[in-house]
């Protein structure tokens, strides 16, 4: 499948969002949302899947931002600020190297942000040192291939960096891409010129359930990367599930924006979280059944840079 779609206007946040949006926000910096307990007891864990291969997994070098712990996981001040960035990891399987989350283009800022609402551009711009993904895949490979770009999600942040590589084929989640291209507005900007003139391979989460995620797809039929459920930041954000030489590793896109909300079961603050969220209360959901899991596989949020630059390197 190839699209050629042409630039669509965006969806832009209605005066009632924003007002409540930044309305809770203050409310959320010393009242955060309380886990359901509840909910957290009657996970079923379908245990870990099977796999006869494992992969590598590689963050590529990004440079990050130092932001407000409270402004990135609601009602947390300690430490009062972490690092996040647009971190890309390159996957290397026996049958295919494939990069995750190509997060980041050259002139982002006429390219990309431009499109986004303007009440959200202070909060989720880039550094100016900020690595393209580009760049940072021929300082990580030089001239090795790379097969395809598999995003968690179709925002911006996740497949941007493919402005760059005109030509490489792009894995979506089928109801993502449905989602993210259909209709006349964009539910998100700088998404469908990321996807314009490409090769898009489609899946579905067809395989059964894996750990506390109610739906999975084995990508290569090995076990060695299981694609698993996550909606609720989009309506198709999916995790990967990697069987590594070091143990299994769950790469969680924006499921949690940092692993303190993974620990503490802190959603993200209204305020940039609200717009950013497609799906807040089914997010809240996804990120318990994140901590439920948390001691059996390393989570890595792909904007957390602590977490990603602690991956074993082998």
């Amino acid at each position: 499948m190839t699209t050629t779609a042409a630039q669509s206007p965006v969806r832009q946040p209605s005066l009632w969002a924003c007002c409540s949006a930044f309305a809770q926000a203050p409310v959320g910096l010393v009242r955060p949302r309380r886990a359901d307990r509840n909910f957290l007891q009657q996970l079923s864990d379908a245990g870990l899947p099977p796999a006869t291969q494992t992969v590598r997994v590689r963050a590529l070098r990004q440079m990050p931002k130092w932001v407000p712990t409270a402004g990135t996981v609601e009602g947390t001040h300690t430490p009062r600020r972490i690092p996040i960035a647009l971190t890309a990891f390159v996957i290397e399987h026996p049958r295919a190297r494939f990069v995750v989350d190509p997060g980041m283009c050259a002139d982002v800022g006429a390219r990309v942000l431009n499109q986004l609402p303007a009440v959200l551009r202070p909060a989720v711009g880039p550094p100016a040192e900020a690595i393209t993904t580009a760049a940072a895949l021929a300082e990580e490979l030089g001239e090795n291939h790379v097969d395809f770009a598999l995003p968690t999600h179709l925002h911006w942040d996740h497949i941007c960096g493919l402005l760059d590589l005109p030509a490489m084929p792009v894995h979506v989640h089928h109801p993502e891409l449905d989602w993210a291209t259909t209709g006349p507005v964009a539910p998100a900007g700088g998404v469908r010129d990321s996807l314009q003139h490409r090769t898009i391979t489609t899946f579905t989460l067809d395989g059964p359930p894996v750990l506390t995620f109610e739906r999975s797809h084995d990508l290569f039929g090995d076990g060695a990367v299981q694609l698993v459920d996550l909606a609720g930041h989009t309506p198709g954000s999916i995790g990967l599930l990697l069987n590594t030489a070091g143990g299994w590793v769950l790469l969680a896109g924006d499921a949690a924006w940092h692993s303190l909300g993974v620990e503490h079961v802190r959603q993200k603050p209204s305020y940039p979280g609200a717009f950013a969220d497609e799906d807040r209360d089914a997010s809240f959901r996804t990120l318990h059944r994140l901590h439920a899991v948390r001691n059996q596989v390393r989570i890595v949020p792909t904007h957390d840079h602590a977490a990603s630059t602690s991956l074993p390197q082998s």
